[in-house]
Formats: structure tokens, C-alpha cells, sequence
């Protein structure tokens, strides 16, 4: 008889055909609908600030884990699309410089200092354009226009200051000033849905942050459809709080993670001094996850607790 060898391995047994390079991947082509938004209405600048940002997003993780002695993993597409968020989340004028240096604290800061991908608490786009807004506070709110290419209000900020609403075939295509990825909320939704077909992200997060902030609003009096289609909010519950890493892993704590971050939305920008909240709200609530986590642990199925 033959000789037969017993040979155990660790789980998983059944691999699904994802890899962190196909989803990252698909994650960065559905930023293109955004990103082909801002292009076009802010023109060839938006194209150059977007692969700036990459670029540096990509070499600052390439050096760091040379530095740390770590294998070089930039192929597997996690800073690309970091740096294309970091990109959406910036004013088209900004300096190309200032970019450069958000998008190396969103690597550095963000992820390679908790050890990299899948370690990072926060997302990694959002602490480096919170950094610029706090070190380049006039830079990171000089906003363009795109009908006339002059410096203009976004239409939060016109809202917060004069109480004058903007038309909502405006927000919903994109002829609007903000930043890249404020423009159109309907090429945002087409990729958002995306997502959602190929099971990357789950629904419950972006329809709770969405959810939330419409009903919070319309109880509050304000206009619940100028509130979800202004801002970076579609961008923000698309793309950014449902971040597997730093987003909770439970169905009732992905709820619980949309309810509270649409909350501090609401509470910033009708109470705070920033017109808008979403970074802040999806970074407060990153903090919240391991929280989160630990109190929404679904029960092993026959579970009975021990007397």
C-alpha cells in the first residue's frame, strides 16, 4: 500500500476569488465616476491634483515599509485609492504641494504607523485631509466655481451664512463649488451601487448615515434633500465609512455606525462653527468601532450562557 500523508492547513478552505488587489481595484474604478465629475467640471487641474495625490500616496507607503524592512506592497492598490479619496476630498486650486504632504500624512499618519493595511484605526484619506484643513485652514476653504472658474461659496457654506438654498438639479449633477468629490451625488450613487453589487460594501452604513441625517433634519425643520445631496455626505457614506477596515464588522453595529455618524453630521453642521462634518463624523466614529465590535458580537448559534 501507499503512503498517505495527513495535512492540516489554517482557514480558509474555500477561497472566494477576492484578493485586496481585485477589491481595491474595483474601489478605484468606481472613484473614476466621481473623479470624471470633478474633471470635468473643474478641468485638467482636478486630473493633475488627483495624480498627485496618488503618486505621493503610493510612494510614501513604498518608502515607509522599506524603511520598516517590510515587503513592498504598493501593487495591491490600498494607497492608490487612498490617494484618489485624499484627491476628492480637496478644493481643485489647493497647491500641489500641500497635496503632497496631506497625502504623505495619510499614509504615514493614517496607516503605516499602526503597522498598515488592516491595522489603521482611521481612515486614512480623512486624517490627512483633516490635517490640511487644521495646518492650511485658508487654502483648504478657497473654493472654485466652475461656471466662471472664480472663488465662491460652497453651497453649505452659503446656506450656514445667508440661509439661501441651492437648486437641487445643481447638487444632484455637480455644477456646484466644493471640493472633487462634492460635485455630482448622482455619478457618487452610480458607484456607491457598484460597491454594493459586488458585495464590498454592505448597505446598512450608507442607508443608516443617509437615513439618519434626512430624519434628523426634517425633525429639526431643515431641508432633508439639500442636507444628503450638499456636501461630501454622499461621498463620505459611499465610499469612506464603509471602509472595511476602520468600519464595524456586525450588521447591528454597521446600524449603529451609520446612525451616530449621520448624528455628528447634523450636530456640526447646524451647531458647530464648520459647515460640514463629515470627516468628523466618520473619524469619530472609527474611534467608536472597537467599541462597537465588542458589544455586538453576534451569538454563536446554540450559545447558552453559563450559570
Amino acid at each position: 500500500m501507499g503512503e498517505f500523508k495527513f495535512i492540516t492547513t489554517s482557514s480558509p478552505h474555500i477561497h472566494s476569488g477576492e484578493s485586496v488587489q481585485k477589491i481595491m481595484f474595483n474601489v478605484a474604478g468606481a472613484l473614476l465616476l466621481p473623479t470624471a465629475a470633478g474633471i470635468y467640471f473643474f478641468g485638467m487641474r482636478a486630473l493633475v491634483l488627483v495624480i498627485i495625490t496618488t503618486l505621493a500616496a503610493v510612494l510614501t507607503e513604498a518608502i515607509f515599509q522599506k524603511l520598516r524592512g517590510k515587503p513592498i506592497t504598493v501593487w495591491d492598490g490600498s494607497a492608490m485609492v487612498t490617494g484618489i479619496l485624499l484627491a476628492l476630498n480637496l478644493p481643485p486650486g489647493l497647491p500641489l504641494w500641500m497635496a503632497v504632504v496631506g497625502a504623505a500624512i495619510a499614509i504615514s499618519l493614517g496607516k503605516q504607523v499602526y503597522g498598515g493595511l488592516g491595522m489603521n484605526p482611521f481612515n486614512p484619506a480623512l486624517i490627512g485631509r483633516v490635517f490640511l484643513m487644521i495646518t492650511f485652514p485658508v487654502q483648504m476653504t478657497t473654493w472654485i466655481n466652475p461656471v466662471d472658474g472664480t472663488t465662491g461659496a460652497t453651497p453649505l457654506q452659503i446656506m450656514k451664512m445667508q440661509g439661501v438654498s441651492t437648486d437641487y438639479v445643481k447638487l444632484f449633477l455637480g455644477n456646484i463649488g466644493g471640493s472633487l468629490g462634492e460635485t455630482s451625488a448622482l455619478l457618487i450613487i452610480f458607484g456607491g451601487l457598484y460597491l454594493l453589487y459586488k458585495g464590498y460594501i454592505d448597505w446598512r452604513i450608507p442607508v443608516s448615515y443617509l437615513g439618519t441625517v434626512a430624519v434628523l433634519s426634517l425633525l429639526l425643520g431643515r431641508d432633508p434633500v439639500f442636507q444628503l445631496l450638499s456636501g461630501g455626505l454622499m461621498l463620505g457614506a459611499f465610499f469612506m465609512a464603509t471602509d472595511m477596515v476602520t468600519s464595524p464588522i456586525s450588521r447591528m453595529g454597521k446600524i449603529i455606525f451609520g446612525i451616530g455618524a449621520g448624528f455628528f453630521v447634523v450636530l456640526i453642521r447646524f451647531y458647530g462653527g464648520y459647515p460640514e462634518g463629515v470627516s468628523f463624523s466618520i473619524l469619530l466614529m472609527n474611534a467608536f468601532t472597537p467599541i462597537i465590535n465588542r458589544y455586538t458580537v453576534p451569538k454563536i448559534y446554540g450559545e447558552v450562557k453559563a450559570r
